[in-house]
Formats: structure tokens, sequence, C-alpha cells
């Protein structure tokens, strides 16, 4: 059996339904992951996702901010949410997956802190919460990854060198400094995952899922940076299957700075 998980920061879900849709309608995965949905639960389109049957629905919500979500078209037995870093701020949504091909799988969907401009945890408040985050990671990792267990989600943080389009020059750029690869770096060690796009795409192989909206010209400068992960525990090793980034859609119209990433799994 085959189990197809999308993952997208899509930057304000009522603003790109039409975007979603599309992805949906393109590849139609299992289970779609959503980052910076920017609404409350009420506000959120539902509708677009209960005509294509992804009826189950779980988020984490913010007015305004941030926000992820889970829409499934297989049932989940359980949702849980963590706070991490010290603030209520919307960044977690897991569940695990009840009857069906994916029974007692558990998916993370993540949104880490993006960090600011100013890599300095001393001057900048949005760095050192970023670092904080990603130390408490690190201590939930253990657990979280000890069985049959994926995660997805915006990470905010490139953490090899061919994840970013110039390691030297990104090394004091936030989401490439040496703080938050380490942690990152730490937090996939100590939890033993499996980075399922370098498992497909080893280095030396530059991998982006990420380009500014201050480039006009993102795709010929190619100034990329891998932002956008799967995840999968070591127990599901032997099942992670090719992970497509559908660069494409980064030319879509009024489209989200990062591109939807689509993972497959043979359970």
């Amino acid at each position: 059996m085959s189990l197809k998980i999308a993952s997208w920061n899509i930057n304000s879900v009522r603003l790109r339904i039409d975007l979603v849709s599309r992805l949906l309608d393109e590849t139609a995965p299992d289970v779609i992951c959503l980052q910076e949905t920017k609404c409350m639960e009420a506000q959120f389109p539902h509708a677009a996702f209960n005509a294509r049957g992804y009826t189950h629905a779980a988020m984490t919500c913010q007015k305004g901010y941030h926000g992820v979500a889970i829409l499934s078209r297989l049932p989940f037995a359980e949702v849980d949410r963590f706070r991490f870093g010290g603030k209520e701020d919307a960044r977690h949504i897991a569940v695990r997956f009840g009857e069906g091909k994916a029974e007692g799988i558990s998916l993370h969907n993540f949104y880490v802190p993006a960090g600011g401009d100013i890599p300095d945890p001393e001057a900048n408040p949005k760095f050192a919460h970023k670092l904080a985050y990603l130390d408490e990671m690190r201590v939930w990792t253990k657990e979280a990854a000890s069985s049959r267990a994926i995660l997805v989600g915006d990470l905010n943080v490139a953490p090899l060198p061919d994840d970013v389009w110039s390691h030297k020059q990104m090394l004091g750029v936030v989401s490439h400094t040496p703080a938050e690869t380490e942690r990152l770096l730490g937090v996939i060690e100590d939890g033993k995952w499996v980075d399922a796009i370098r498992k497909n795409k080893p280095e030396p192989e530059r991998v982006y899922t990420w380009w500014s909206y201050r480039s006009p010209n993102w795709e010929a400068s190619n100034r990329g940076r891998r932002l956008d992960h799967v995840w999968a525990s070591q127990d599901l090793d032997g099942a992670v299957g090719p992970v497509d980034i559908l660069k494409p859609a980064r030319s879509w119209e009024r489209p989200s700075d990062h591109v939807p990433l689509v993972a497959n799994f043979k359970l």
C-alpha cells in the first residue's frame, strides 16, 4: 500500500485556496499538511477540502499569524498539539491515524519560527525564540520519533551546505547559521530521523524548496534554500519513497515563496 503526504507553507490558505485546490487536483495526496494558514478555524476554507474528500481536519490556529493544519482522506484516532519556546503561537499539530492503511502512524506538522533578520539572540528576541524552540524540539524528539512517525513542515532551517545556494555566503544569514543548523541536525540525530529528501537526493546535489519574494528573477538567479522537510522514524526507513519538490508551483499566479512537497511511502 502507498501513502502520499503533501506539505506546503501556503502563506495564507484563504488567499491561496485556489492554488491548494490545484495541488490537490493534480497530485491527489491522501493527506495535506499546511503551514502559515493565517486564519482561525471558523474562517478556514473547509468546503474546498470537503469537496475533494478531505473530510478529516485538525489544526492549530492563531488569528492572522502562523497556523498549521492537517487535512486528510484518512480518519484520525487522536489529535495532539505541543507548544514550544515559551509562547502560545500556533506552530504544531499532530495526528495518529485510525483504521486504514496508515493505522498507527503519527504525523507531525511543524512551522518553526523564522527568527527575524539578525542572527544574534541578545539583539534579536525573534532569533532567541527560534533557538529556544529548536532546543525544546531536541528534547521532544527522542520520544516522538520512537515508533512509526512522520514529521513534515517548514522548519525554517537549511541544515546542510548544499541546502543553500552558497554555504560560505549564507553562514551569517538566518536559516543557515551554525547556531541553527547544529540544533536542527541535533534534532535529527537525537530522534534518529531519516531525512527523506536527502535519502532520495544525497549531497552534493543542491536541493531548494524556497525562493525569496525579494528576487524578481528568482528562477534565473536560483538563490534558494531547503527550508521545508520530510522526516521518518527509523522503523519507517524502508517505507520512504520519492519526495517530489514541485518547483513549478513557485511560478503559479500569486504564489507562496515556498513550493509544495509530495512525499510517497510504501507501507
